[in-house]
């Protein structure tokens, strides 16, 4: 059976609303205490695993008003003894509100129970229990609340005793692990830690208990709240139970035990809250140790990027601590969050600027983008390169890789196309909106000296490879032609202005007609002023493109018979292709 917060679960243990756990004798172990020797079960012995919290007596004939889910009610018959019609309905009655189950004296009041109430208990599974005439209720409510609450201390004191030896082995220094290996062995069971896409952090146990775990449907899980959830057996014992692990009003994954057997019990469900608790504290302070470090490292990287991290010897040293080598032919890789965010504008590179609408900084899904995007990147680059420097910056993730081998060109076919497509496999994995991303590669550099100039091409390749190819481009700077050398040009107004005085007229996009007759004159530069090849693209008659040739002339000039002018248009046309740049 299984249960979250919204469901009040199985009989041995049960969830209050605020999803906490609730701890009590069951109706079985009730009949056990020595005040009730002689009580004997009449009916419903299914609901013998009831959970019972208190007691009450019923002394008013409208008890329904008063009474509370898991109790045990006792009774003489005395509210009931001029109404004996609505003991019928009774036992409905109490069920469908939660109690654990009904004791009463017969003979002095009502002499027999009606045999429609005992069938209706018997239909339910809830407990009828008739009790002796020589005990009092005074007796009863003494030692069963008394027990419970000797169940409840002897919970709490263990639970708080995990707790302190949890808390002990963080104060110490351990992680995870250690944590897991903690709450495996005081409840021999297997225990790990995932997170929210169902990775394993740590875990303890054997293997096959570990991948069962993962395999748990997290949707179903999905409701817990901080009491957690589980599957509880008919005897109060269950195969797993499952804790979230939440700090800061986020959910960094689950806490779950395992176990084959069915021997976990719903009080062990405290023990693993406090396990998450823990395991909640260890999380933030390793992402806080990460965030330092990973800021650390990017803004050396940053450094060296732009030339002012010292000289190569330093840098190599430095970066030696990272687990970075430098010291080796190398490779600049920069990936970009393809499309800019609503309201975006272009920064002094002409990349996108995300909006700032609340004054926090660029939104939350751009930010969860650009976190998968550098999570990816990582896992991708270490996975073949691990002496490589990665690091995100604020509009792309920039890696150094090494570029061994005789042959820099054929390394980068291989070793970097393949860290493209499983960058872009984990981010698609892990992105629940579709975004894409571009990638430049740079030229191979000997020394660290060398990156930032690199780090420009890549920057280029990245850049000139969306606007020719489109969103999810992927550029090597040596593949770019005579876009790479467009993309020398500094001053993008001095290449406006090129294409201004060259096109005149043409350079617009306003007006149909124009776009449609630079559109002409492309295919005619392209099939090198074939004629009859332009027209048959074009879908043109021969002699409607003598006219468009002779009208693009009377507005450019000559270009038909002067090269010069040919090549200058087609540099100009190539430019308007670089929009944006």
């Amino acid at each position: 059976m299984s249960y979250t917060t919204a469901d009040p679960g199985p009989p041995a243990l049960r969830l209050a609303s605020t999803g906490t756990l609730t701890y009590g004798l069951s109706v079985g172990e009730v009949l056990g205490v020595s005040t009730l020797n002689g009580a004997r079960l009449i009916a419903g012995r299914a609901g013998l695993e009831r959970v019972v919290q208190r007691l009450n007596v019923m002394e008013v004939p409208d008890i329904l008003s008063w009474v509370k889910p898991n109790e045990l009610l006792l009774t003489t018959g005395y509210p009931l003894r001029n109404t004996p019609q609505s003991l019928d309905n009774l036992v409905a009655d109490l069920d469908e509100r939660g109690l654990a189950a009904l004791a009463i004296k017969l003979g002095r009041y009502l002499d027999v129970l009606p045999a429609e109430m005992i069938a209706q208990a018997d239909r339910r599974g809830f407990p009828l229990i008739l009790l002796p005439n020589d005990v009092g209720f005074d007796d009863i409510l003494n030692q069963v609340l008394t027990d419970i609450l000797n169940r409840q201390a002897a919970v709490l004191a263990r639970t708080e005793e995990v707790h302190r030896a949890l808390v002990q082995i963080v104060l110490c220094g351990g992680g995870l692990q250690e944590v897991v290996d903690e709450v495996a062995t005081l409840l021999d069971v297997a225990v790990v830690v995932l997170d929210g896409e169902q990775r394993v952090l740590a875990g303890a146990g054997p293997d096959e208990h570990v991948q069962a775990m993962r395999a748990f449907d997290a949707g179903r899980h999905a409701a817990c709240g901080r009491g957690g959830c589980g599957v509880i057996g008919a005897h109060g014992t269950g195969d797993h139970l499952v804790v979230p692990v939440m700090a800061g009003g986020f959910d960094h994954g689950r806490i779950v035990a395992f176990s084959p057997a069915g021997t976990l019990r719903g009080t062990d469900l405290g023990i693993l809250e406090r396990a998450a608790t823990v395991a909640a504290l260890v999380v933030t302070k390793q992402q806080a140790v990460a965030a330092v470090e990973s800021k650390y490292r990017a803004d050396f990287l940053r450094d060296i990027l732009a030339g002012r991290a010292g000289g190569d010897d330093r840098v190599v040293a430095h970066c030696g601590g990272f687990g970075w080598d430098l010291d080796r032919p190398m490779m600049v890789v920069v990936a970009e969050l393809d499309g800019r965010p609503r309201g975006a504008e272009p920064d002094g590179k002409g990349r996108a600027k995300a909006p700032d609408p609340d004054g926090r900084g660029r939104g939350a899904e751009e930010r969860t983008a650009q976190e998968r995007l550098a999570a990816a990147w990582t896992t991708a680059v270490r996975r073949h390169d691990r002496g490589a420097a990665v690091a995100s910056f604020a509009h792309e993730v920039v890696a150094v890789v090494g570029a061994d081998g005789d042959d820099p060109a054929e390394w980068a076919a291989g070793p970097v196309q393949a860290m493209m497509k499983e960058a872009s496999s984990i981010f698609a994995e892990h992105l629940p909106v579709r975004r894409t991303f571009s990638t430049g590669v740079s030229r191979t550099v000997a020394s660290p000296a060398a990156l930032p100039e690199a780090y420009e091409q890549a920057v280029k390749a990245v850049r000139v490879g969306r606007q020719l190819n489109g969103a999810g481009a992927r550029a090597h700077f040596d593949q770019l032609g005579v876009y790479r050398l467009l993309s020398l040009v500094s001053d993008p107004g001095e290449l406006h202005a090129f294409v201004r005085e060259t096109l005149g007229d043409l350079a617009a996009d306003d007006e149909p007609e124009l776009v449609d007759l630079r559109r002409t004159l492309q295919v005619l530069l392209e099939t090198n002023l074939n004629v009859a090849e332009t027209a048959r693209r074009l879908h043109f008659h021969y002699n409607t493109l003598r006219y468009r040739i002779g009208k693009l002339e009377r507005m450019l000039g000559a270009f038909t018979e002067d090269a010069h002018l040919r090549l200058n248009l087609t540099l100009a046309l190539h430019v308007l292709r670089m929009r944006g740049i």
